[in-house]
């Protein structure tokens, strides 16, 4: 059981037996006491106040003097501040705690719970290459993942590969105007950055023919209206859906170019799924049920042909889910799909990975699931997340203005080669070694970079920042695990010394206070769906190690015992960084 669950059932216990009847025992909060307090946490009083009408000083000593004298040693002191009565946990709770779990590997991990979820992540188009803010999307989806599968979910990893639409015909339209027969093979480039280029090369053309329009004499609105390469894309889709020969022949062959250029970048970048899926089969899924809704009348037809839904009593507006021409629309998919992935694996909670530019779109997902009555309508879950950007300000795929992914980790890779070698410390490193090193320091700045940020909010991506071993980074982080494992490897705990009588030093009490925090830190980053706030737990700890080992030593410590019990801390610190790292999908050095 948790300290914190401990204390709230033994503070439920003190107000009932002060305050028989009188007052609801489960009225007030635990915190972690402010450092500037005495204590290790604090009970806000404030919801017990009014209700007994008494003082804050009064119901603090009569609950902290029950909590002394029944807890068994557990509540060694307390001492009141207004309304904030602050616990001292006795010593021995702590010895006992890192006794018993200094070397659990398993630690903080949660048993299994029976209920299954899946995670949506990635979503690339195959149209262009993977990119920053896939990249930050990836990272999210994986470690959302992991975090939940800790807490004892069964958890199913998905890609919804968007492989058809009007995005794809631009590509295709492209090449076979400008490519006179160009290959990935045939150019030396990756295949997703080849396909990535003719999508460019479209926007570039119709941007061509909008103004030879206007210099033509045709108004701005009569020039963008249809231009000829815009219009033949739009056959192209049609045809697609008609299933015309060519058009598929062609549009296979350039999604495998993509495929194999994703195929790279997700194993480089550590990205994996248990199931894909591709919006060319689940559309179809899709416009059936667009048709059992039109029967139902979930859905409107409109004259020129096209199919809505009115979500004006839900505070909303009409949204389209099958244009006129019969082909289909995003919703028309995820409609679909959501339908697949419950019929598939019977699902608990889908949650999707998608930045927050969709927002309107999953709330108009779910209230079309519920109107149609689909299995699981309620478990549908946007994590929704803010777009990343440069200080140079936003990305334009249509422009090729983003940063590819691809090149975004090979100069990280770079960074971390430049910083390593600044330092001078891995003299006796093979290449292989230093290779991996830099493999290890380069990925683990990127993905901690930008975890550590609230999914919510927006940021701005600093490849120097992001390295920096002395700042709020993933190398400072693994620098720390290093530096444990190099003190472990000049000596281990000799398991031959329970403590007793022990006293802790502030620090030695603070590392253990923390350790303790995991588990719940791992429920409450599975609870918000926030893998930030594991990050900052991560982080935290390494620095509290690090004030703790620059203030006592390991090597040269007082006595045995403590020299044993700093061993053990030291062990516990290295797995739990470790352990929460590697949810954060970061591997950690054993030397750097």
């Amino acid at each position: 059981m948790a300290i914190t669950q401990q204390i709230v059932r033994l503070v439920s216990t003190a107000i009932q037996a002060a305050y028989p009847g009188q007052a609801d025992p489960g009225a007030f909060q635990i915190n972690e006491t402010k450092p500037e307090f005495e204590g290790d946490y604090t009970v806000v009083l404030f919801g017990l106040i009014k209700s007994l009408k008494t003082s804050p000083e009064t119901l603090g000593k009569s609950l902290g003097d029950h909590l002394v004298a029944n807890s068994h040693g557990f509540i060694a002191s307390y001492n009141i501040i207004k309304g904030f009565l602050n616990l001292v946990i006795g010593d021995q709770f702590w010895i006992e705690f890192l006794h018993s779990t200094y070397s659990d590997h398993d630690f903080g991990l949660a048993p299994r719970n029976g209920k299954k979820v899946m995670v949506e992540y990635s979503s690339p188009n195959t149209n262009k290459p993977l990119h920053l803010g896939h990249l930050r999307n990836n990272f999210l989806g994986r470690s959302i993942a992991q975090i939940l599968q800790a807490n004892g979910y069964d958890v199913i990893k998905s890609c919804i590969v968007n492989d058809r639409g009007i995005h794809i015909c631009k590509s295709m339209i492209a090449w076979q105007r400008f490519a006179n027969g160009a290959t990935p093979a045939s150019t030396g480039q990756k295949g997703d950055h080849f396909v990535g280029d003719y999508y460019v090369k479209f926007n570039d053309a119709l941007k061509a023919e909008i103004e030879a329009g206007i210099a033509a004499g045709l108004t701005k609105e009569q020039a963008e209206k249809e231009p000829p390469i815009m219009k033949a894309a739009q056959q192209m889709l049609v045809d697609w859906e008609a299933g015309d020969p060519e058009v598929m022949k062609l549009w296979k062959t350039m999604n495998n170019w993509v495929y194999e250029g994703f195929a790279s970048t997700y194993n480089r970048i550590g990205s994996d799924f248990d199931i894909t899926y591709y919006e060319s089969n689940t559309y179809l899924l899709g416009k059936k049920t667009v048709q059992e809704g039109l029967a139902k009348g979930v859905f409107f037809k409109k004259d020129d042909g096209s199919v809505w839904i009115d979500l004006t009593a839900d505070g909303l507006d009409e949204k389209l889910v099958q244009r006129k021409d019969g082909t289909s629309v995003y919703m028309t998919q995820d409609i679909g799909l959501a339908q697949q992935k419950y019929e598939e694996y019977k699902i608990d909670q889908s949650i999707y990975v998608v930045g927050d530019e969709q927002n309107y779109h999953f709330k108009v997902l779910k209230l079309i699931a519920e109107k149609l009555e689909l299995p699981n309508a309620t478990g549908i879950f946007h994590l929704s997340y803010g777009m990343v950007e440069l200080p140079s300000g936003k990305m334009k795929s249509r422009e090729g203005t983003v940063v590819d992914a691809d090149d975004l980790v090979e100069e990280m890779v770079r960074i971390a080669e430049h910083h390593t070698q600044e330092l001078g410390k891995v003299k006796d490193f093979t290449p292989g070694e230093l290779k991996e090193l830099y493999d290890t320091i380069g990925l683990g700045a990127l993905k901690f970079y930008l975890l550590r940020v609230d999914p919510k909010k927006k940021m701005i991506f600093n490849p120097e920042e992001s390295i920096d071993i002395h700042g709020y980074t993933g190398p400072f982080i693994q620098y720390t695990h290093a530096r444990i494992k190099s003190i472990l490897r000049k000596e281990q705990p000799t398991d031959n010394n329970d403590f007793k009588g022990t006293v802790l030093l502030p620090l030695e009490k603070k590392l253990l206070v923390t350790l303790e925090q995991y588990p719940e830190m791992i429920g409450q980053s599975a609870i918000e769906h926030n893998p930030s706030a594991l990050a900052n737990y991560i982080y935290h700890l390494a620095k509290t190690f690090n004030s703790f080992y620059t203030e006592h030593s390991i090597s040269k410590a007082e006595s045995a015992s403590k020299k044993e019990l700093r061993l053990r801390i030291a062990v516990m610190t290295a797995n739990v960084i470790r352990s929460g790292m590697k949810l954060l999908g970061i591997k950690v050095p054993e030397k750097m």
